[in-house]
């Protein structure tokens, strides 16, 4: 009897040891949809949509309060340099992107192709991709795979516009020519397109004070923007300074400030009022703005003081020299890059360039 008794008992215990040992099914998280950014002009009707408040990294974006990037300062030296990405962007980037898994290859009956016998001038990871190399426009030989992760690179680091990856290669090539010579897919053209429209709305777009749709601002000698999203949800025009982001009060067309109190040009304030550089590596200059406005761009740049005066806008990828505002190559004709500029200091800046 005591032996069926322990018998049993030891049964009921590892059947309740197993039942407490089974795992619970874990429950699904739902992923919230990805945010498509969508932008209208001031201008154009028929393609405004709305959208709230951007989030960017994590925060809410608000137009006036950005870090100032940093920007890439080149040092020329007599041997060329090698400029190329780092193997993890370039891994994490292909990981997200829509790019097909299928190699893509140029097709030798092209006529309209340029084929040579060259390296793969844009395979920075040394993938030795099989298709034929074809030269772009700026005379840098390619492959589609490699050209297309060059452009992905590009819009991730919220840019464009795509420029040629070759040190001191800063051809600009149009859209036209990437979809070609990339063999783009219906999916990455999508793919494309939207990011594209997302950078330059980030750029160049602030969000309406009242209704927080995004507006794009064609005339940048006015700072009066009316937006055309509010009129169809209030059923009146709502007209805000792009300035200060508040209603718009006083008389228009201004590019200077509206009659709100405390409208000023905060880029405009930093560039007058930033310390002076003291840079390590430049000698004889002094009284040089640490803070700048890219000639080309107006984007606010600060140098960090160390190797040669020239910078690359990130934004815009245009290099200058930082002391005399002048290309760097049109600043080399008579100076060097550890040298003082023939012409010396460029005075602080007292409006900001237009990107055209």
């Amino acid at each position: 009897m005591w032996t069926r008794l322990r018998r049993w008992f030891n049964e009921k215990e590892r059947v309740d040891l197993n039942y407490t040992a089974e795992e619970q099914p874990m429950e699904k998280e739902e992923k919230e949809p990805p945010w498509i950014p969508v932008l209208h002009t001031e201008d154009d009707w028929p393609n405004i949509l709305h959208y709230p408040t951007v989030p960017f990294d994590g925060r809410t974006m608000h137009p006036n309060v950005l870090p100032l990037p940093r920007p890439t300062i080149r040092p020329r030296i007599s041997t060329s340099l090698f400029h190329s990405p780092s193997i993890e962007t370039f891994q994490a980037i292909r990981d997200y992107s829509t790019t097909t898994t299928q190699e893509k290859c140029y097709d030798p009956q092209d006529s309209t192709l340029v084929f040579v016998d060259r390296e793969d001038e844009l395979d920075f990871l040394c993938e030795g991709f099989s298709s034929l190399r074809a030269l772009m426009s700026c005379g840098h030989a390619v492959t589609p795979m490699s050209l297309t992760n060059w452009c992905l690179r590009q819009l991730d680091q919220g840019k464009s516009r795509f420029v040629c990856g070759q040190s001191g290669c800063n051809a600009e090539w149009s859209y036209e020519e990437v979809c070609k010579m990339a063999l783009l897919t219906p999916e990455e053209i999508k793919h494309f397109e939207k990011t594209m429209v997302s950078n330059d709305t980030r750029r160049n777009g602030k969000p309406c004070p009242k209704c927080k749709s995004f507006v794009v601002r064609k005339n940048q000698s006015n700072l009066r923007v009316r937006c055309r999203v509010c009129p169809a949800n209030k059923g009146r025009t709502f007209k805000f300074c792009w300035q200060c982001l508040n209603e718009w009060k006083g008389p228009a067309p201004r590019s200077d400030r509206c009659k709100n109190d405390g409208c000023t040009n905060e880029s405009l304030k930093t560039l007058m009022t930033c310390p002076d550089a003291v840079f390590e590596s430049v000698e004889g200059v002094t009284g040089c703005p640490s803070i700048r406005a890219c000639p080309t761009c107006g984007m606010l740049l600060q140098h960090d003081n160390t190797q040669c005066k020239n910078v690359v806008c990130p934004r815009c990828d245009v290099e200058f020299c930082f002391v005399c505002l002048k290309l760097t190559d049109d600043c080399l004709i008579t100076s060097e890059e550890f040298i003082q500029c023939y012409g010396g200091v460029a005075p602080r800046q007292t409006s900001i360039p237009v990107w055209q």
